[in-house]
């Protein structure tokens, strides 16, 4: 039984002549080519550990797997799937890792909540926005409600 949420790394092991023929955890075939991987506290011909996603051979990727809810994912799917680049600072839900974001200071927003918090407008590329309070503010807002905030122009 896989653990939820394992990160664990990917060895090559030389099968000695006089040791015993191990069972592959993908296939549950004999190994019985001259090298193994051992992952997951478990032996694998090389062809079987792969990604539930993306079928990439994992010996091969790097010296990392990743395992959730029974599925060994490489890397990029494990975070595409599951990781997260932080919470929004306006609407304070998760932004998954794979999601264009928005960032201004220590700030981090979907690119749908980087938008003016009082007015809504959205921002172009050149347009000057203002920090009050960890707010979004476009200059009509700001400048209308006399609030004392630090002015940035948005840049590609």
């Amino acid at each position: 039984r896989m653990l939820l949420d394992k990160e664990d790394s990917v060895s090559l092991v030389s099968l000695q002549s006089r040791e015993k023929t191990r069972g592959c955890a993908g296939c549950n075939g004999k190994i019985r080519d001259r090298f193994m991987l051992q992952a997951l506290d478990r032996y694998w011909h090389e062809d079987c550990l792969k990604c539930a996603c993306c079928d990439c051979r994992l010996g091969r990727v790097g010296s990392t797997l990743y395992t959730r809810a029974n599925l060994i994912l490489c890397r990029r799917d494990y975070l595409r799937l599951f990781g997260v680049t932080g919470k929004c600072a306006a609407c304070t839900k998760l932004i998954p890792a794979f999601e264009m974001v928005m960032r201004a200071r220590d700030n981090v927003y979907h690119l749908d909540c980087f938008a003016c918090q009082l007015c809504r407008q959205r921002f172009c590329v050149g347009d000057r926005f203002f920090l009050k309070n960890n707010m979004i503010l476009c200059q009509m807002d700001y400048e209308g409600g006399n609030l004392n905030g630090e002015a940035q122009r948005l840049s590609q």
